[in-house]
């Protein structure tokens, strides 16, 4: 739409409300992962990665120790609803309030994917790309 100055365009009427967030950044800032989890007041977080992340999520797992409540390393692509309904499932069975993820787009989308279709908050962490490094 094109307008002059004496000719305002129309704006649409909206709401938006944003989800709340924090974002905890810096070198090192993963040693503050536990305090993040109990700050979103969660006991146990299954610990989210793609099948070429598991190295880093083992280790990630075994920093939390038994606020781990496991490692679900099946994120990919374009995340399928039968993946997240899974990881969901396992979820629950083991008593989790929470999803921590680690990785790239795959794992987010995953995370995000369980978020909508459980209710429960995400600890995304990312660590620097080779390019940024």
């Amino acid at each position: 739409m094109v307008s002059t100055l004496n000719e305002r365009p129309r704006m649409h009427d909206f709401v938006y409300t944003a989800q709340p967030s924090r974002v905890v950044f810096g070198a090192g800032s993963i040693q503050h992962l536990a305090r993040e989890i109990d700050a979103l007041g969660a006991k146990r977080a299954l610990v989210l990665c793609t099948p070429e992340q598991t190295a880093a999520a083992d280790r990630v797992a075994a920093m939390l120790g038994a606020r781990a409540a496991g490692i679900f390393a099946k994120a990919v692509m374009h995340v399928p609803i039968e993946t997240a309904r899974e990881r969901a499932s396992k979820a629950t069975r083991l008593g989790c309030r929470l999803r921590r993820r680690d990785g790239g787009g795959s794992t987010t989308g995953l995370g995000k994917a369980i978020a909508l279709d459980s209710g429960l908050p995400i600890v995304a962490i990312r660590r620097p790309t080779p390019a940024a490094r």
